[in-house]
């Protein structure tokens, strides 16, 4: 059964169990008439498609939210298929048209944006944010854009400052954040938490100030530049950066989460406005013409795309590494670490009810994207599984 429910982006549910978060947004409970778990595919499968269907069968029931799933071999589809239901309101289920929230996927378009943008010389990697935004404290002098697109900056989390700011307060009693908010509170800082280019450390931060370089750099909203830029030219007609109240997502699906045997729609919460980091919408229709452009370099070419797929380099004695001390290679919005050496570029997301990767094995000509509107799969570790199906 389903509570529709908004929630924050938490790693915990106990927040839930507050009686006041349910009586402010519970829905009636609805019966529900879902269609079956596993749809026919959709477009001609090849050898592996019996295997790749094992992996997946097992994990949605007809009642739940579920995901999708795409594989493409050497330009390709070779495995298209739905699991589930994007909304359990309507009971719709999902194909290849619904447009999941990508979550942190969003960061390669963003990526992608000021890439063009150096490319008709409007910006350049190595310009500081406080040449961009002559406003800007005088700690902006160090930090250039490359930082900010491989997650050098040091620049402070957003959502812990957002944290400090609204204490005591329940997450639907705080007001969501746009890009131009999380810029706002940079401004408010007077440095970084380490000097730019000699750490590195994820920063959703630096990729919303990155949607507002977008802005400032083109003259036009960062939507209306990736709609301009992007989605158009490559006929990805229904992907876009979700804004309330000025743009729609066509075939939503919806986030969930589960609780004990509820289904929670824990859909948007205070973070969930900004874009540069999160906020794009789309489907595997349109992403598998994103996958090809990547495939033909249809806007950039090979070259001017070589510093996105070039991870990230500290001063000697020093190495990108995650909090838990692995080494980490990133380039501009892709994660670049091989996988049982296979060239690799990736990315995953995670926001309130919904987790999303693409993998992309360039050599291998093999990409995998898996999109669900639930919280309790990891499309990460089900992409590398399939992934073994197809490398050697």
């Amino acid at each position: 059964m389903l509570v529709r429910l908004n929630l924050a982006e938490l790693n915990t549910l106990t927040l839930m169990t507050d009686r006041r978060h349910f009586a402010l947004l519970v829905a009636s409970l609805l019966p529900l008439s879902i269609c079956g778990s596993l749809r026919a595919a959709w477009a001609a499968e090849g050898p592996n498609a019996q295997q790749i269907a094992a992996i997946f069968a097992p994990l949605v029931s007809r009642q739940e939210p579920g995901l999708a799933v795409l594989v493409r071999l050497n330009g390709k589809t070779v495995f298209e298929r739905g699991y589930g239901s994007r909304d359990l309101r309507s009971g719709s289920t999902i194909d290849p048209g619904s447009n999941f929230r990508l979550a942190s996927c969003t960061k390669q378009f963003t990526a992608m944006a000021v890439l063009l943008l150096i490319h008709d010389g409007k910006l350049r990697v190595d310009e500081t944010v406080a040449e961009v935004f002559p406003e800007f404290p005088a700690y902006g002098r160090t930090i250039t854009i490359r930082n900010l697109l491989n997650h050098t900056s040091g620049l402070v989390a957003y959502e812990d400052l957002m944290d400090k700011t609204y204490v005591g307060k329940s997450w639907q009693e705080i007001p969501q954040i746009s890009d131009a908010g999380v810029l706002k509170l940079m401004e408010q800082q007077t440095a970084t938490k380490f000097p730019p280019g000699t750490a590195w450390e994820y920063s959703n931060s630096g990729y919303c100030v990155l949607a507002e370089v977008v802005e400032k750099a083109s003259g036009v909203g960062f939507a209306e530049f990736l709609r301009r830029r992007i989605f158009g030219p490559l006929n990805m007609h229904d992907t876009l950066a979700y804004e309330y109240g000025k743009n729609q997502v066509k075939a939503r699906a919806y986030g969930y989460t589960k609780d004990a045997n509820t289904w929670l729609e824990t859909d948007q919460s205070p973070t969930s406005a900004t874009l540069g980091d999160g906020g794009i919408y789309s489907s595997l229709d349109d992403l598998s013409r994103w996958d090809e452009a990547l495939h033909r370099h249809t806007l950039l070419s090979e070259a001017e795309m070589r510093p996105a797929v070039t991870p990230v380099e500290l001063p000697k004695d020093l190495h990108a590494s995650s909090e838990g001390g692995a080494p980490v290679k990133y380039g501009f919005g892709w994660f670049l670490d091989p996988y049982r050496g296979h060239e690799r570029m990736w990315h995953s997301g995670e926001s309130i009810g919904f987790r999303t990767v693409i993998e992309r094995f360039p050599s291998d000509g093999l990409t995998i994207i898996i999109l669900a509107n639930r919280t309790d799969l990891d499309p990460s570790a089900l992409a590398l599984k399939v992934a073994d199906l197809f490398l050697h």
